[in-house]
């Protein structure tokens, strides 16, 4: 052996070829590269959203009153198509309209889909909902309009800054209704102030 620790049985030398290593550690590096990514990657997405993300309000009908308990809800579908806006936007309209029906039933939608049975914003986003609320299937619609993701992401928006659902409904009305009321669904009004 000449030293190396390399050991050529067809020449009976040890060289150390500088080449070939450069190119076998650049390969282990860039396996070694494309594994760590894929495992935050991976684990990023099976990790559940922090509670900081998701936060609770009490109840409307005092600052004091008790916290609302999230309803559960299933994983949003895919569609097949990319969504009208950002998938955060549509994921954050559709996870408002799982845990507020308490506002999306009263604010009207205005993109024409009263015809496909719609009786408010909230039905873009949920099919079904158990006896506690939970949502057991959403709709689909609210992927592919952009009236109904607006509509909804506003009305999340104002809810934010602490309007009312009389108040968010009004907002709505003056901002969607010219021009397009012939496409209004037929949402009922909320409840009086008490």
């Amino acid at each position: 052996m000449c030293g190396s620790g390399y050991w050529r049985p067809a020449t009976g030398c040890c060289k150390v070829n500088v080449m070939n290593l450069g190119k076998h550690v650049t390969v282990w590096l860039g396996i070694a590269g494309v594994t760590l990514v894929t495992t935050i990657v991976v684990a990023a997405q099976s990790t559940p959203k922090a509670a900081s993300t998701q936060t609770t309000k009490p109840d409307s009908k005092s600052a004091s009153g008790p916290v609302r308990m999230r309803v559960s809800t299933p994983p949003l579908p895919s569609v097949g198509f990319a969504p009208v806006r950002p998938m955060d936007v549509v994921r954050a309209t559709y996870d408002f309209a799982a845990q507020h029906p308490e506002i999306l039933k009263y604010v009207p939608c205005y993109c024409g889909c009263g015809e496909q049975g719609h009786k408010a914003n909230e039905s873009c986003f949920i099919a079904r909902r158990d006896a506690r609320g939970n949502v057991l299937e959403w709709d689909t619609h609210g992927f592919g309009c952009t009236i109904c993701v607006d509509v909804a992401r506003e009305s999340m928006q104002l809810y934010n800054s602490g309007a009312d659902v009389v108040a968010i409904r009004a907002a709505i009305e003056r901002r969607w209704a010219p021009g397009n009321a012939g496409g209004r669904t037929p949402t009922p009004a909320p409840p009086a102030k008490k």
